[in-house]
């Protein structure tokens, strides 16, 4: 009787506790509740506004519309933009829970960052590859929830669309630089694949009427045609530039743009010139820790000679070591063999919960997203489809000669595909992205920090190692220490470009020579600098972010420290910026 007595009254102070809480949540957060269909508001209105965004996110209700990125559009989009501003402005962010609190500035850092591309970053005028419809139509024709039938008829509706937009993608373009406009031919003649042969193939295949066929086929042709005279006025463009450089303009933001593009972006705990020095820093240090491992393994590869002095001997040891890579045929099969291997460790390691539910699917790069510079990357679905595939997208190399293949895979060599594999897959953007997706809070989901993205895969690759990935091999310490100095020079190189006006020669030099990179892994980087803007930063931000709060954390718990509870509790915040996440991991 005792012992129900006492239940009785355990059962009676928790009731008490919890509802003292509740309230109390209540009278700190007034206006909590309000705010939380402010939010639902919010994301509706972005929806409405963005509809190939919605697409993307893996929201089709608006499928069948396809964005004109007309001036008028642009005008609307910003007075909704400045009605939701002064909306979130009446609230108290105190008066808010903490999270929402975050919520808040994620959805304001939003709201001023289009304000600030189309008044003064203004790259609907000089990026012609903005403009490209081939994504939504690959998309959904993906979306196998819904008939074939079914998503031929939105495309169709889409379609009608297209003429129209290529218009206005002409009308809006003015001094593009050289760089966008032939990245825009590229990727928009890789779109015509999409028009011309797998939509004409699903119509072929499915069970539509003639007349719907012959509907379809209409359109298509249509925008088929407006395609192409998007592409050849693009390449009329190409010919009056080089006749006359005033036709063009710099691909280059300058500084004042650039830190502000930094700052919207990254949302990070740094400035930009902060990051500039910590990667100056950080080279240095890399640089050591490459010569000492080189040093270790030199009698093992060069016997008695001696060992040169400075980085001479580690470009010896890392173009010696350089040599042991797949062949070509096999390269994408060789990345399929390893992400097994990569769960495999991980489950052992008891480093992360791996989704077995979540599947990963490596396959050939899309053409329409090939020819940015980078040769790897990960397609995860949004917040509205996540039970859609994840593709590993990776570049084949069947358009390459024998010496430029032979380039490449040195460069991806048997110790950097697997660090590469982590990065990407498992527990890199993979695994971060299902993580992000089971976060039941939209604003967290759909407004996704690349810095902590990239920043999470980089610190995967570390933690793959200190944990044992690799047996401690010196080679696999030296080979990571040189793809992480990819990372910190993609920084350096980034400012320098954007900035300092560093010239491509001087570029291919910081490459290849203090960063040990091939000739054509350097020119595709700096390829890829002319072609974006802060990008690149992301990497070692977010990485520096991340490394020194987990530094942070194991230094306040001490023996409490899990690696297991800390990588769980961080990636259960969804893809937020690292300083945000920091907040909350310290309350």
């Amino acid at each position: 009787m005792r012992r129900i007595l006492q239940f009785f009254i355990l059962v009676v102070c928790l009731s008490g506790w919890l509802f003292f809480s509740c309230n109390q949540t209540k009278y700190l957060y007034k206006q909590n509740e309000s705010f939380e269909n402010f939010k639902k508001l919010f994301i509706e209105s972005i929806w409405k506004n963005n509809p190939d965004w919605a697409l993307v996110m893996g929201n089709h209700e608006y499928d069948e519309r396809l964005e004109i990125p007309s001036k008028e559009n642009r005008i609307r989009k910003l007075d909704v933009y400045k009605s939701l501003s002064d909306s979130l402005n009446k609230y108290d962010w105190k008066k808010i829970t903490p999270e929402n609190s975050i919520d808040a500035r994620i959805m304001m850092n939003f709201l001023e960052a289009y304000n600030w591309s189309c008044y003064e970053l203004k790259s609907f005028e000089w990026n012609p590859a903005e403009y490209n419809v081939g994504e939504g139509f690959d998309l959904i024709l993906g979306n196998s929830k819904v008939s074939l039938e079914k998503r031929l008829k939105i495309i169709n509706e889409r379609l009608r669309y297209v003429p129209e937009y290529y218009i206005v993608a002409k009308a809006n373009i003015h001094k593009p630089t050289k760089e966008h406009t032939e990245l825009a031919i590229l990727q928009n003649k890789g779109s015509l694949e999409i028009l011309q042969k797998n939509i004409p193939d699903s119509i072929n295949s499915s069970k539509l009427s003639s007349v719907e066929k012959t509907e379809i086929n209409k359109q298509l042709t249509q925008a088929i045609s407006s395609m192409n005279e998007y592409i050849q006025y693009l390449t009329e463009m190409q010919t009056s530039m080089m006749l006359d450089s005033s036709a063009s303009r710099s691909f280059r933001l300058g500084k004042v743009l650039y830190e502000k593009k930094f700052r919207f972006e990254m949302q990070s705990c740094f400035s930009v010139d902060e990051i500039f020095q910590k990667a100056q820093d950080h080279k240095t240090e890399i640089h050591a820790e490459m010569l000492n491992y080189t040093k270790k393994l030199w009698s093992k590869y060069f016997g008695s000679a001696p060992v040169p002095n400075g980085l001479i001997a580690v470009k010896m040891m890392i173009d010696t070591l350089s040599r042991q890579h797949c062949v070509a045929d096999s390269f994408i099969a060789t990345i399929k063999k390893q992400i097994p291997e990569l769960e495999a460790f991980i489950k052992q390691k008891n480093l992360l919960s791996i989704d077995a539910n979540k599947p990963l699917q490596v396959r050939k790069t899309p053409m329409y997203m090939r020819g940015g510079g980078a040769g790897a990357s990960i397609n995860s679905p949004g917040p509205y489809d996540k039970n859609a595939n994840t593709y590993y997208n990776v570049t084949p190399l069947d358009g390459y000669t024998p010496d430029e293949a032979e380039s490449y895979l040195r460069e991806y060599n048997n110790w950097i595909l697997q660090i590469l594999n982590i990065h990407e897959a498992i527990p890199g953007h993979y695994a971060q992205l299902v993580y992000s997706n089971k976060v039941n809070d939209l604003i967290k989901s759909v407004f996704q920090n690349n810095s902590m993205i990239e920043g999470w895969a980089v610190y995967g690759e570390r933690m793959m190692l200190e944990e044992g990935y690799g047996n401690n091999s010196s080679e696999m310490w030296l080979m990571y220490y040189k793809w992480h100095l990819r990372s910190t020079l993609n920084t350096i190189l980034d400012y320098s470009v954007q900035c300092k006006n560093m010239s491509k020669e001087e570029a291919i030099k910081l490459l290849t020579e203090e960063g040990f990179q091939t000739a054509a892994e350097a020119e595709g980087k700096w390829h890829r600098a002319t072609l974006t803007q802060t990008q690149l930063c992301c990497y070692f931000n977010g990485y520096t972010e991340i490394y020194s709060l987990r530094e942070d954390q194991k230094k306040k718990l001490g023996n409490d420290f899990s690696l297991n509870k800390f990588h769980e509790q961080f990636l259960s915040y969804g893809s937020v910026p690292v300083k945000y996440i920091w907040e909350m991991m310290s309350k």
